[in-house]
């Protein structure tokens, strides 16, 4: 096992948190419009694909640009940006039903955790606003996409991830940057010790014990996915056949923690997209027999 039992148990919840709340996030905004001027054109699912696709390279390609030119703060400004602006589409839809002004008190919000995630750097806020930043980008995009499409765009992410990962092996290098040059990571991030990992060093004047941390991660990427695809299943075929594509990409993503070992990396897409595509059939049985 890649980390121990109970890391294992803290990130697979909160993936699965995050997975729930982007589907309760879509069902909001199927009835309301986003905020902010987000609200997704009328375009066939064809040509939304395609330009997911296309605005997918052209960030990834963007920011290792900027890392190779050590542009840490327009990366920390992009960043903030599509954080502040995440959050506050979450929140509003939250707020909605019980406040008036809703917009511009997500917003500030969003501005203000996005602040606190980007420049103040703690360790619990950081993860508690990963859970909403992913469902406020999925309700953008889950109207583009057909089931089709959503599919094809697992497929094609988990074949860039395992070529990202284990023969490009830049995927390592973004997230290396991230933690060591950035201060930050676009994922959840935990930080934790082994029992092993404890080295007992004698005390010297003005010296203390040294300790090596380990660290669990799971990119962005691999949070955001399988919500658009559980979200368009939603949209599609109704809540329980959306439900399957989300406990059973868990389910995935449990198999890849199991499987993986301490110290060597994993693209975990291809354990999410499989769990998803058995999710899709499970869905596709209770809308048939339900």
């Amino acid at each position: 096992m890649k980390h121990t039992s109970k890391i294992t148990i803290l990130l697979l919840s909160l993936f699965l948190l995050t997975q729930l709340l982007g589907l309760y996030i879509i069902n909001v905004y199927q009835e309301n419009k986003l905020p902010y001027g987000m609200q997704p054109p009328e375009v066939m699912p064809e040509v939304s694909f395609w330009s997911i696709i296309i605005s997918i390279f052209l960030a990834i390609s963007f920011v290792f640009l900027l890392m190779k030119i050590k542009a840490i703060w327009v990366i920390r400004i992009w960043f903030f940006s599509v954080i502040a602006l995440a959050i506050a589409i979450t929140s509003n839809a939250f707020f909605q039903k019980f406040l008036v002004h809703t917009t511009i008190i997500s917003l500030a919000l969003g501005i203000t955790l996005s602040y606190l995630k980007i420049f103040r750097r703690n360790i619990i806020v950081h993860n508690l606003t990963e859970i909403l930043i992913y469902p406020g980008i999925a309700a953008i995009f889950v109207p583009l996409l057909s089931i089709f499409s959503a599919f094809l765009l697992l497929i094609l992410i988990s074949i860039y991830d395992i070529y990202a990962v284990w023969y490009a092996k830049f995927m390592q290098e973004m997230a290396k940057f991230q933690i060591k040059e950035m201060k930050f990571f676009a994922g959840f991030f935990v930080p934790y010790i082994r029992g092993k990992q404890i080295r007992s060093i004698k005390f010297r004047k003005g010296k203390a014990r040294k300790i090596k941390v380990s660290l669990a991660i799971l990119g962005g990427g691999d949070v955001i996915f399988p919500i658009l695809a559980a979200g368009v299943v939603f949209r599609a075929w109704g809540l329980l056949p959306a439900l399957a594509v989300t406990f059973i990409s868990s389910l995935g993503l449990l198999a890849l923690f199991v499987l993986a070992r301490k110290g060597k990396f994993y693209p975990a897409m291809p354990f999410i997209t499989l769990g998803s595509f058995l999710g899709l059939l499970m869905g596709f049985l209770l809308k048939v027999w339900l």
